[in-house]
């Protein structure tokens, strides 16, 4: 059964970035769409559950602390990427910046697959559902890891590679369960970090980046859309 839930998610992925490599000409729709599923994943998925998993050994505080680590870690990294840019190095500094953005997602979906192996490990029926909470956005992330490469002047070839990357990352996460194992508190470390990193890539790249020369009702509408639909896909899952 586990093995159907990392194929599975394989799928969910790369059907969500063939979409938007299909689109793209709507790129701005999507981008909005998107902005409002990475901050969804952040406040609706990772937080919650990196400080239901802290919590057990320690205080939860400290879950806020590495969301804030996270978020400035990313903050510093996104600075050093874009500090230079200027002339013709503005491009390559642009792609740069979405590689950054895109890498994230994979280590993201990396973490998805290791969270369903381990959920796995301590009941079948925990395992279902924390698979079937990461199928309810796996979509999404597809949608997001294109998004990073397109809308940082990359080329479609490059957002197809890491988005063969971002969907083989859950099935190696599960896989890599069978050979090692780490503590739920830790695990709650490491996703309240890639919180911080998804509040920081969908507050400060992609609401702004989605709404620039573009009709703001229509994205604006299409963020609070994509916060719905992680919202309602966790909720349900759950």
């Amino acid at each position: 059964m586990i093995i159907a839930f990392a194929i599975a998610t394989f799928f969910a992925t790369l059907l969500g970035g063939l979409f938007a490599l299909r689109f793209k000409d709507k790129l701005h729709i999507i981008l909005g769409f998107s902005a409002g599923a990475v901050v969804g994943v952040a406040l609706f998925d990772l937080l919650p559950e990196s400080i239901e998993l802290v919590s057990e050994k320690y205080d939860s505080s400290l879950a806020t602390t590495f969301i804030a680590i996270g978020f400035i870690l990313f903050m510093i990294l996104d600075r050093i990427l874009v500090i230079h840019a200027h002339g013709d190095h503005e491009h390559k500094d642009e792609n740069h910046n979405g590689l950054a953005g895109a890498i994230t997602l994979i280590i993201h979906s990396f973490l998805d697959g290791l969270g369903i192996g381990l959920a796995f490990k301590v009941s079948p029926v925990v395992g279902i559902v924390v698979a079937v909470a990461v199928l309810a956005h796996d979509f999404s992330d597809g949608i997001n890891t294109v998004n990073f490469i397109l809308k940082n002047r990359g080329k479609s070839k490059t957002a197809f590679t890491l988005l063969l990357f971002d969907a083989l990352a859950p099935v190696f996460g599960v896989l890599s369960t069978f050979f090692f194992s780490v503590s739920e508190s830790t695990l709650g470390l490491i996703l309240a970090v890639f919180g911080g990193f998804f509040l920081y890539i969908g507050a400060s790249d992609l609401v702004p980046e989605s709404h620039h020369r573009h009709p703001r009702f229509l994205t604006t509408i299409m963020t609070i859309l994509g916060m719905a639909v992680i919202y309602l896909a966790i909720k349900f899952a759950i």
